[in-house]
């Protein structure tokens, strides 16, 4: 045992070249095949921790599963498996998640998961409890998720930075939000995270994306440190943090900015793949800079031309698409994409993305009338009444607006605009602002003394994490809507069903008649 855990400690510090050359060696030794046979013979003789690290090591040296040596370590594992203390299950746990499913795994699986779930409370150490979290998996029954769960919660007063991470992974490997303990491995993080190396704090990110972990402060802690050193990270190390903040949501406001300058100063890092992830990543997040806003477009812009000769339709569009949701027109760009041949193949092909290339392209078209200079702003806008239904998030708002207007004559419901807009309710007033216009005796005809106004009732997820900030899609129909003459009102749908019923009455009432409710400037693409 000890020579074979000496040799799988010197393998596992090897590179995988090293390692594809060593193993053939440590396989054609004649030594290591005595000691195997040797293995083979004492196996049931062994005490429990030298077979379990035989195994383990055996297991991580390339043994074959379908040998006679790992198939018979695994059965005697399984013979003496109520003999193996904490540390051993640990290091069992460890090794068969290494392991294919087959006969005589499944059942040393499923004799392991029974007891660890006996051993669960006699266990204090938080390293072997987030090795057996990692280990069971997201496979595992959700009652031995919530012993695993308690077991840590115990012991979490003792929680150091290392186990933190460690932990805070082994939720995510278990597919289990555990808010408490998420937030306490949180805490602990924040206090140490210079401490913590590039790859832990990616998976973190991550961690935090597959279990729909929303903690600002997190995001914040992770997003100042990147930022404080961003002259030690490589560029291509920071679009990879840029791109797990973008998943999450959360806009890094002044990292954005500095990476702002280093692909303004140095764009040549930037190939195809990292532009595409540099254009998706500041189109969601809204995020456009305010003092070198037309240098950093006409770089991505620049750079985007470079690879037009190779890049597919499919790339094309998702770039153009990121601009265009910035509000700006690559115009070379777009002269490729909407080619016939380039059009065509992307509305014919038979793939699951093909609606949202049609939604991005109906998007792509809107902002080249829209978003262009000559656009004017239309005298009257043809509208119509998409249904007379309201959906049950907006009765709330109807029934207020009706208590609040006196009459559901005096705003719309459900209205839809050119270019596949839509908004939930459409309010009228004068040009002071003081009076609600009934709907009938403004329809149909322009005036330009009409204030138009338009509420959207949005989610949470339409706005960047932790604020109020419209992501990129919200921001585009905003600064689409002030183009054609209305005036946006954004609500956070869940925080006004919240509301008491006078409370919402009041909360419309200061949106609608507050002189500060609304700007008739137009927003700018990134307005908070």
């Amino acid at each position: 045992t000890n020579c074979l855990t000496t040799v799988w400690r010197l393998f596992k510090n090897l590179s995988e070249d090293q390692q594809r050359y060593e193993k053939q060696l440590i396989f054609e030794h004649p030594a290591f095949v005595k000691l195997c046979q040797q293995l083979l013979r004492d196996s049931r003789r062994m005490t429990r921790g030298d077979l379990v690290f035989s195994l383990h090591a055996v297991v991580n040296l390339g043994v074959p599963q379908n040998t006679l040596l790992v198939q018979t370590l695994v059965r005697v594992c399984q013979e003496k498996l109520n003999q193996l203390d904490n540390r051993c299950i640990s290091v069992l746990a460890t090794t068969l998640g290494g392991l294919d499913k087959d006969k005589n795994v499944s059942a040393l699986q499923a004799g392991l998961q029974l007891l660890v779930e006996q051993r669960i409370p006699s266990i204090r150490d938080i390293f072997i409890l987030q090795n057996l979290m990692k280990c069971m998996g997201k496979d595992a029954p959700v009652f031995l998720k919530k012993k695993l769960e308690m077991a840590v919660l115990k012991e979490i007063d003792h929680l150091t930075f290392p186990n933190a991470l460690r932990v805070f992974l082994a939720l995510a490997a278990m597919n289990y939000c555990s808010i408490p303990i998420l937030n306490a491995c949180s805490k602990k993080i924040q206090e140490n995270v210079h401490d913590a190396p590039f790859r832990q704090l990616i998976l973190i990110l991550e961690a935090c994306y597959n279990l729909q972990y929303r903690n600002v402060k997190l995001f914040s802690a992770l997003a100042d440190y990147v930022n404080s050193t961003a002259c030690l990270w490589d560029k291509r190390q920071i679009i990879l943090f840029l791109s797990a903040f973008e998943t999450l949501g959360f806009q890094p406001t002044e990292l954005m900015g500095i990476f702002v300058e280093k692909v303004t100063e140095d764009p040549e890092f930037l190939n195809l793949k990292n532009l595409l992830i540099v254009l998706r990543v500041y189109s969601r997040l809204n995020y456009v800079p305010r003092d070198q806003k037309h240098l950093f477009f006409e770089t991505l812009h620049s750079c985007l031309n470079k690879y037009l000769p190779q890049i597919s339709n499919t790339e094309l569009l998702k770039a153009v698409y990121s601009l265009c949701i910035l509000g700006y027109l690559p115009h070379r760009a777009l002269d490729e994409l909407l080619q016939k041949d380039s059009r065509d193949e992307l509305l014919l092909s038979d793939d699951l993305y093909k609606e949202q290339k049609e939604m991005m392209l109906r998007c792509v078209k809107a902002c080249m009338e829209l978003d262009s200079p000559s656009f004017v702003k239309p005298a009257f806008v043809l509208t119509e009444n998409f249904s007379s239904l309201v959906s049950l998030n907006l009765r709330k708002a109807r029934e207020a607006l009706i208590e609040l207007l006196g009459d559901e004559n005096m705003f719309r419901q459900n209205v839809e605009l050119p270019y596949k807009y839509h908004i939930d309710f459409e309010i009228r007033m004068d040009s002071d602002r003081k009076k609600v216009l009934p709907i009938a005796a403004t329809d149909d005809h322009a005036d330009s003394s009409v204030q138009r106004l338009a509420f959207l009732f949005v989610p949470l997820s339409a706005f960047c994490v932790g604020t109020m900030h419209p992501q990129g899609k919200l921001a585009m129909k905003k600064r689409h809507l002030n183009k054609l003459g209305y005036h946006v009102i954004l609500v956070l749908n869940k925080k006004f069903q919240e509301m008491t019923n006078e409370d919402a009455v009041e909360f419309l009432k200061g949106k609608i008649f507050s002189e500060n409710a609304f700007p008739f400037s137009e927003v700018t693409v990134q307005d908070n």
